[in-house]
């Protein structure tokens, strides 16, 4: 036994040499020969963001600077401050309410339990330097962070190189801050043997009371390379599925067992003896690199590592940094059966091309009816031509975050008739596009098109909802700029099955036309309701939606009362801002209620957050503080 696993051993190790070259294995092993330890051999620098690359999401707009990503470059704007401040950078979601909900997409099976990452952000500084150590100032709820990684490429350089390398310099659990004060987060990285001036952050806010606020990151380093301890063999990756001919010599050893005349037998243990249908639902655990590993033992498990029924879903976001066109080629020939397929974040600066995306779309993708693209700004127009022709019976598209895709690309999604869920979030999506595809695609169960600024009349938009897709069960309109209430009245009156709306920071529709009041008598069904920054919702609204949405579970009404509100509250008699009162009333009328906003909301102090939270110890209500 002890011999099989030496030669195992052996292989893995022949495999994960082939990608060290020969100059860093010989420096590793003078530095171990000679005992030196990494020490920084000049000046360390000390650089904050030049410029803010990429992201997944942010909880501000894309046409100002209050709470978004683009906050992060330059100097603190306000640590060591704590609170919630609009130079900030917040991502768009946190805890688990928006999971919670129907518009959730289903979990992939075989996603790593150490992948935790649910939003990231890649950040650029001027000089790239050997990364001595990371600071991260979190001005509000801190613990989000849990992967911070370095990058080989250049961003400003003319001459990028033809491997990009991503390296992990810190990884963590997500955790929850004892406290939401502000910290500075400078977890020990490791010693890398590149240069870097591009650096990425994931988070996960899952644990999170509230949004987590990023102010900035400082990166310190060393311009010259430092004397590595110890060269790290890189982990076998997933495209490393061909085995050369010394790896099948050392694989044929490793499968045969000496007997004593000299001859081989090619037994497979007690593997063979057990029922296909065991035997997949044993390796049905593994992760996708596991599988991958385990094919190239015996030919029996590869046999089964390759069978088609093990990749009806396959999530390969976990594996972004190494995915490329080669990963795809190899994994063709086992997605023949393949329904749901997750790309999220793949494919950047080079690593999939249109050629190796649509190769495997043309050839896999006839059965899919789930495909996940978020953040994925390899594609062009082609690659959703490709979708449309080959996917047909597609049922759920997720774009969000793939913004470098035109415009008039989006107008092939119209030809999927059969989507029940499409996500546009931060698109460039135009309303042509859009009516089209509302005209075909009546079946849309879930809609999300928050923060599409390229759609002009978002009352035609609504009007169109109503009118073509009667089944609608989410739709997301955050930072929609232009819907009034008129939209809005068509909307309800066509989607009486609505469960999920949201309306946050839709500044132009204003409570004074009755369209909230509206909207709660027409939505008995509302699960879900996001009235953020709307300044005037008032006591009725609240009260209309206690008297009509009883199965009522997410309610955000931050921000309802602001100078505006009060201008117009003088000029209404008898109309109140949300006050207390309306907030008992909804609480006794809403048992299925578990989140409540009431952040910046004037009337509604600290003290009277702590009497509702003790009397109605299941909601959750939020208020936010600026110190």
């Amino acid at each position: 036994m002890l011999t099989l696993l030496s030669m195992f051993y052996y292989i893995c190790l022949r495999r994960r040499s082939r990608s060290g070259t020969r100059g860093e294995v010989l420096n590793s092993r003078r530095a171990v020969e000679s005992g030196q330890r990494a020490l920084p051999l000049s000046v360390e620098v000390e650089q904050y963001v030049k410029e803010v690359l990429d992201f997944s999401s942010h909880y501000g707009s894309e046409n100002s600077m209050s709470y978004t990503m683009w906050n992060l470059a330059g100097l603190p704007n306000v640590y060591p401050s704590s609170g919630d401040f609009t130079q900030t950078a917040v991502f768009r979601v946190y805890g688990t309410w928006w999971e919670q909900c129907s518009s959730a997409p289903q979990p992939f099976r075989r996603t790593p339990q150490s992948f935790y990452s649910q939003d990231y952000i890649e950040v650029a500084f001027e000089e790239p330097v050997y990364p001595t150590a990371l600071e991260v100032l979190e001005t509000y709820n801190p613990g989000g962070i849990v992967q911070i990684l370095a990058c080989s490429l250049n961003p400003f350089s003319q001459n990028p190189p033809v491997d990009i390398r991503w390296e992990v310099l810190w990884a963590g659990e997500p955790t929850k801050a004892l406290n939401p004060q502000a910290r500075q987060f400078s977890p020990s990285i490791k010693q890398i043997n590149f240069a870097t001036n591009l650096i990425r952050l994931e988070v996960n806010s899952s644990l999170l009371e509230y949004y987590t606020e990023l102010d900035a990151v400082i990166l310190r380093g060393v311009k010259e390379r430092p004397v590595l301890a110890l060269y790290k063999m890189p982990m076998i990756d997933i495209s490393d599925l061909s085995d050369g001919e010394e790896d099948k010599e050392a694989e044929l050893a490793l499968r045969c067992r000496q007997t004593g005349n000299g001859k081989h037998n090619m037994g497979n243990g007690y593997f063979d003896k057990l029922p296909y249908e065991l035997i997949q639902l044993i390796i049905s655990h593994l992760t996708l690199p596991d599988l991958c590993r385990l094919a190239q033992t015996c030919k029996l498990l590869q046999q089964h590592c390759c069978d088609p029924l093990q990749y009806i879903q396959l999530s390969l976001q976990p594996y972004w940094a190494r995915l490329s066109d080669a990963s795809l080629g190899h994994l063709q020939k086992r997605c023949s059966l393949i329904q749901r397929l997750n790309l999220s974040w793949t494919g950047n600066r080079g690593a999939l091309t249109l050629t190796g995306f649509c190769s495997f779309i043309r050839a896999c993708g006839q059965g899919l009816v789930c495909l996940e693209l978020s953040c994925c700004h390899f594609l062009t127009e082609s690659c959703l031509e490709t979708i449309s022709q080959t996917c047909t019976g597609l049922q759920e598209l997720n774009l969000s975050s793939s913004d470098r895709l035109r415009p008039h690309a989006f107008s092939h999604i119209a030809k999927l008739t059969q989507l029940r869920r499409l996500v546009l979030y931060r698109t460039k999506v135009e309303q042509t596009s859009i009516l089209s595809i509302l005209t075909f695609c009546t079946e849309l169960r879930h809609l999300n098109l928050g923060s599409c600024v390229m759609i002009e009349d978002y009352d035609t938009v609504a009007s169109m909802l109503g009118a073509r897709c009667p089944s609608l069960r989410s739709l997301d309109l955050w930072r929609c700029k232009n819907l009034t209430e008129r939209g809005l009245a068509d909307l309800v009156a066509g989607c009486r099955f609505l469960e999920e709306l949201d309306l946050g920071w839709c500044s132009t529709l204003q409570s004074s036309s009755g369209c909230f009041q509206n909207l709660a008598r027409k939505l008995p069904r509302l699960r879900k309701l996001f009235l953020t920054a709307n300044r005037t919702v008032c006591d009725t609204d609240v009260e209309e939606l206690a008297n009509n949405c009883f199965a009522l579970q997410h309610l955000d009404i931050l921000g309802t009362c602001g100078i505006l509100h009060l201008l117009w509250t003088c000029c209404a008699p008898g109309t109140r801002m949300v006050s207390s009162a309306s907030l008992w009333k909804l609480l006794r009328s809403c048992p299925q209620l578990l989140l409540l906003d009431v952040s910046f909301c004037s009337q509604i102090d600290a003290r009277t957050v702590q009497d509702l939270a003790s009397h109605f110890p299941r909601v959750a209500i939020k208020k936010s503080f600026t110190q």
